[in-house]
């Protein structure tokens, strides 16, 4: 049976009316399962988890795109999350029977129609990036939505569909096929953000600029930044492969958090990572209180 997921991310997570109707749009496409709705109130963002036949994914992605642009407007968005678009991103992934050049051409399809359809920019990320430049979906969204007009018009950084001009109401969305994707969060008992960044960039492959310690503070971030002769910053490799990582404050929770992507599950685990994350809270004083899973993990990825 030839099966892809998809779990478009929509700049909304505090209006409960908007989440249900982009919801409904997804589950009136018939062949599609709605698997899960994951929401975060300091985010402003939403994660749908959906699947089904390729050509019932590829109707309620488009549905679900035109919902969102109908519905939320990206000049009034705030929220601590990096986006740049009211549909941010649309991961297409392959589940069974399903290749990713199978997934690559559907991700194709889709950014064709949104961008022509609802004059919305799309990029093609991952799998399906048209150039070096646009696998990592953190090049494309720097500079976020308020950033976007001033990108729009530079020509690297032409849509790979629909209009290159700004629209000022749904900005840009990020299309593309890759694997499965795991958004993990662990709790910290501070609120303070800068320790939550300082034990992220040890665990993420992407790493931080090397430090020398400053002996009156255990955090790292604290110390001088080490350059080389033309003086760009050294550069420390993370402790994890194909892991992204960031520190935040989530007020709803009161503390820091480490937000987490495994881009690979299987080069490095859930639990390694835990691990770690524990020992290098330990090491500044604080300690990991749980975490939090946002949307659904292969079964695999667990045992």
């Amino acid at each position: 049976m030839k099966l892809v997921e998809c779990v478009p991310n929509f700049s909304v997570g505090n209006d409960n009316q908007i989440i249900d109707k982009i919801a409904s749009s997804i589950q009136s496409i018939k062949g599609v399962t709605l698997l899960d709705i994951d929401s975060g109130t300091d985010t402003n963002r939403t994660v749908m988890t959906f699947a089904g036949h390729p050509n019932a994914v590829e109707e309620a992605a488009f549905e679900s795109i035109k919902s969102a642009s109908m519905l939320i407007d990206m000049s009034k968005h705030k929220g601590t999350h990096a986006r740049m678009g009211a549909t941010d991103v649309c991961p297409i992934i392959p589940i069974s029977d399903v290749s990713m050049d199978d997934c690559i051409e559907l991700s194709h399809r889709i950014g064709k129609r949104v961008g022509s359809e609802l004059e919305i920019p799309i990029f093609l990320y991952e799998m399906s990036a048209t150039k070096p430049s646009r696998v990592n979906l953190a090049s494309i969204r720097s500079g976020e939505y308020e950033g976007l007009s001033k990108k729009l018009k530079d020509p690297k950084w032409i849509p790979d569909y629909g209009p290159k001009s700004f629209n000022k109401k749904s900005g840009a969305t990020v299309v593309g096929a890759r694997n499965f994707l795991i958004a993990y969060n662990i709790n910290l008992n501070t609120r303070d953000k800068r320790i939550a960044t300082d034990i992220a960039f040890e665990l993420r492959e992407k790493g931080r600029s090397k430090r020398k310690p400053n002996l009156k503070s255990k955090n790292l971030l604290d110390g001088v930044i080490v350059r080389n002769k033309d003086g760009s910053p050294v550069k420390v490799k993370g402790m994890f492969k194909d892991v992204k990582a960031v520190g935040w404050y989530v007020d709803e929770y009161k503390r820091a958090q480490i937000s987490i992507n495994f881009n690979n599950y299987k080069v490095s685990s859930i639990h390694e990572v835990f691990d770690a994350a524990c020992e290098l809270a330990s090491d500044r004083g604080v300690r990991v209180t749980g975490s939090e899973l946002v949307g659904l993990i292969p079964l695999e990825a667990m045992l």
